[in-house]
């Protein structure tokens, strides 16, 4: 049953927010006044010096404060559970009764019996406690949930009374406190270091403000709030193993917007569920927002819901329990974004939007609580009905796999993350034309507890109840990774292999021990260039083939692709035993293998010392950062260089480009975003400097930037109405917003043919990529037939939304454009390639400009 108009809008109890920051606020403005508590467990004040909401707390203040309430209650037990990229500790926070830590184990095992369809119908509910979990602040500038942790453990700790004692007796709570703990350090700084004694609301001083990048992302600007699925990152894979540890009933996911918003609670927008999400979810959650709205109305704060929000992208952190057996729940708070500042509303303060993120952590206690059955019952219901449908389901499995190990295994990595049974292809098959080959593919059986998060890892959709999208509108794993997959109609089970329980990943070798002439690797496997990066920086001359050729190795006549590195013994500087160790790391790190050759003459095609081999320089590289710069785009590329290949990067301000001497850098590299900080001078260096032969690398909205600023010559394609729209009908007003996202390109998957003998496509083996896109950014193809190495096929839709508007726009555009200018390279990417650092299939495209855009004929780029 949906909310009654008084829940689905705002609600109509006026309130002044109280300028309550101007000075400390008691214990009693955050929490029930008419409870006692334990006199022995430290009081926030008493343990900070201060009261929360005077000064934003920094994530070690947190956790030392969850450490000093775990030293003087035997309610509370505190584990770390990971670091971050700053080494900065992650903390779970459990609180229940002394009893049920006393036993938490066999709690926490009889818990996850309910994942069990064949045992969980002996299970008394009766008895078990109830498992809630509270994730506090996962970005880092929205600082109320965090700072409202310590009032909840306080509360859950120091509380006596019978209401409190029972609810902990039946129920486990576990706190995340700080999920973005590198985040909220940045921000909790700028906020303090901004602070005066007298507080000012005025939303343009400095301290409502903050720099770029801002505090609302992880160390490598990732948006941890969309990582549940992907997990690319420490933060997430620590959390998740603790999620699948305990597998919660109910989910919180406390949260910040914008300053003249009230607060908002789920449900979202009814129509944008996820359709794999079962409608007792919908239900439980409409039970659950009673609760926190009889709350906000007895401190009578104003709030919404079913508006704005929803539960579609199933990364999300309010979204993943819904499809995995619990009940999540978002809360949105208007946010003072420093210490007290004006909105529509009155001004807000700090303490203001904590008091609400404390008040709602009640209600769910005490809706958890009241709920623990119903709550408990679902879970159980929830594995039963997945099997039910899984073997009802047409689809019985799905079948993935590609000759590079390393991308099967990173896939692998991710599944068993999600606790999703995996198993090796025991013989190589076929199915629906694509070949499966044994030791490079893998099985997912789709009969098994998590069946509907592998359907919605799996599934290609583009049909949709409503157009519009909080976040993205799909994200096919298999597709990302750009690998071969297939439905699997009936399972032969003879084809299961060993199941997978443990990612590992596989390792090259050395083919013929040492050479004193040359060596040779694939750049197919997804880590050559790392290997490749390694050599050059140490000094080691490399070339890479431009044509393929068949040469004699140790294990017979074999055939190297187009990308082919070659290493030439008798031309390096470096001892030859430095370069066989940088090499046999290859092997060991990068799952490459090394050819030794004892002879320059191949048996077909192009010999070693052929001028088909293009000598390969050691990329020097500069990555715009700074305002108007997305900030989430730069960091993926950031991870991908830094993190995953180990490249030397140069983090260039905008700011700093008009007086930066760009001689050092081979590549410079353009992300999404907005560009205006770089003035006209600027714009001339960069022109001189990709005429001196340096190589541009512009992604999305910095396609359009260098087009209209005349960089480079390219033409746009033109995202106008058709002429038999030109009339214009009368609509709606209210309907305007939602026509008008109704345009956008949410994050969909297109097709997209390449050319793979092109320097850009070295490594890829078919001609079919799967690209995923977020613009509506639409290129003309070049006017020289070798300068569009990829492009949208004319039916290039796979999976997500596509407004029809733009099926014209994108059929047959440029998604990938080289263009020539004097000695340099521009290289042109309508689309993001390192997309949330789990979109392989793409990201060694966008390598293969760094190493070889440089190698691009300049003739090629020329109109005929």
């Amino acid at each position: 049953m949906v909310l009654t108009q008084t829940l689905r809008r705002y609600s109509l109890i006026f309130v002044s927010l109280l300028q309550v920051g101007f000075s400390q606020v008691p214990l009693s403005y955050y929490l029930p006044p008419d409870v006692h508590y334990n006199p022995q467990i430290p009081t926030p004040q008493s343990f900070f010096g201060f009261q929360v909401g005077e000064w934003h707390l920094t994530p070690d203040q947190i956790h030392a404060y969850m450490r000093a309430l775990e030293a003087s209650s035997d309610r509370i037990t505190v584990e770390e559970f990971g670091r971050t990229y700053e080494s900065r500790p992650m903390l779970l926070v459990t609180i229940t009764s002394p009893s049920n830590h006393r036993n938490i184990t066999a709690i926490k095992q009889q818990h996850k019996l309910l994942n069990e369809p064949s045992s969980s119908g002996g299970l008394n509910l009766e008895t078990m406690p109830v498992v809630v979990w509270m994730g506090y602040s996962v970005h880092g500038n929205e600082p109320s949930g965090s700072n409202a942790s310590v009032l909840v453990a306080y509360y859950l700790t120091a509380a006596q009374g019978p209401e409190i004692e029972k609810q902990l007796n039946e129920m486990v709570i576990l706190l995340n406190p700080s999920i973005n703990p590198d985040g909220l350090n940045r921000f909790a700084t700028w906020a303090n270091m901004h602070k005066g004694k007298v507080l000012v609301a005025d939303p343009a001083s400095r301290e409502h403000n903050e720099v770029w990048p801002g505090g609302r992302t992880n160390h490598y600007w990732f948006d941890l709030n969309r990582d549940w699925m992907p997990l690319q990152h420490p933060e997430t894979r620590g959390r998740l193993g603790k999620y699948h540890e305990w597998m919660p009933n109910l989910l919180t996911d406390h949260h910040e917007m914008g300053t003249n918003s009230t607060f908002f609670f789920q449900p979202g927008v009814p129509a944008r569920n996820n359709p794999l999400i079962p409608q007792n979810v919908v239900d439980l959650t409409n039970q659950i927002a009673r609760y926190h709205a009889e709350a906000l109305e007895k401190i009578g704060s104003l709030y919404y819901s079913e508006e704005g929000f929803d539960d579609f992208y199933i990364g999300k952190g309010s979204s993943y329990p819904d499809i995995t057996g619990g009940v999540g729940i978002l809360f949105e708070q208007g946010s003072s974004r420093g210490h007290l500042q004006e909105s529509i509303h009155g001004d807000v303060s700090f303490p203001f939007t904590i008091r609400n993120q404390v008040t709602t952590s009640l209600s769910t206690v005490k809706a958890a609580h009241a709920l623990r059955k119903e709550l408990l019952a679902h879970q159980r219901e929830f594995f039963v009905s997945a099997q039910r449908e899984a073997e009802r389901a047409p689809i019985k499995a799905y079948l993935f796999g590609s000759p590079d190990a390393r991308r099967n295994e990173h896939l692998v990595e991710i599944l068993r993350g999600h606790q999703i049974q995996v198993y090796e292809l025991a013989r190589s098959t076929r199915l629906d034309g694509k070949s499966f080959e044994a030791g490079r593919a893998f099985i997912v059986p789709t009969n098994q507890p998590q069946y509907r998060l592998i359907s919605s890892l799996f599934e290609r959709r583009t049909a949709f109840e409503d157009s519009l999208f909080y976040d993205i509108s799909t994200w096919t794993l298999p597709l990302a990774f750009n690998l071969s997959f297939a439905e699997m109609r009936s399972l032969d089970r003879s084809l299961l292999g060993n199941e997978v329980t443990q990612p590992t990943f596989s390792t090259g070798r050395m083919i013929g021990g040492r050479s004193s002439y040359a060596y040779l690797f694939d750049w197919s496997p997804y880590y050559a260039p790392r290997t490749l990066y390694r050599l050059l920086k140490a000094g080691i001359r490399a070339k890479v083939s431009t044509r393929p050729f068949e040469a004699v190795t140790s294990e017979g006549r074999r055939t190297f692709e187009y990308g082919t590195i070659l290493i030439p013994v008798g031309i390096q500087t470096e001892k030859a035993d430095t370069l066989y160790r940088l090499l046999e790391r290859g092997t060991r790190e990068d799952g490459v293998n090394v050819y030794a050759m004892r002879t320059g003459q191949s048996a077909s095609g192009i010999d070693l010392g052929s001028p088909s081999f293009l000598a390969v320089e050691l990329p020097t590289i500069a990555l715009l950062v700074g305002q108007g710069v997305s900030f989430t785009d730069v960091g993926e590329t950031w991870h991908l260089l830094d993190r995953r290949f180990e490249m030397e990067t140069t983090l260039l301000d905008v700011q700093m480009f008009n007086r930066t001497d760009l001689a050092r850098y081979k590549t410079i590299v353009m992300t999404g975003g907005s560009y205006s900080a770089i003035d006209s001078s600027g714009r001339e260096s960069l022109k001189r400097w990709i005429d001196n032969g340096g190589v541009l690398v512009a992604m999305e909205n910095a396609v359009e930037w260098a087009v209209n600023n005349k960089i480079v010559s390219a033409q746009l394609r033109k995202d106008e109405p058709s002429k038999k729209d030109s009339t214009v009908q009368q609509r709606p007003y209210v309907d305007e917003e939602a026509a008008t996202r109704a345009l956008e390109i949410p994050g969909t998957i297109f097709e997209a043919r390449y050319d793979r003998t092109h320097p850009l496509l070295f490594g890829y083996q078919d001609s079919l990529l799967m690209v995923f896109r977020s613009t509506q950014i639409f290129l003309e193809p070049s006017k020289s037939p070798y300068a569009t190495p990829v492009r949208y096929t004319d039916r290039p839709l796979v999976s997500g939304y596509l407004n029809k508007r733009h099926e014209k726009h994108l059929r047959g555009s440029a998604a990938v454009l080289a263009v020539g200018r004097g000695n340099g390279r521009a290289i042109l990417m309508t689309d993001n390639p390192n997309f949330r650092a789990f979109w392989y299939g793409t990201s060694k495209l966008f390598l293969n400009t760094l190493f070889f855009g440089s190698t691009i004929r300049a003739s090629s780029t020329r109109a005929e």
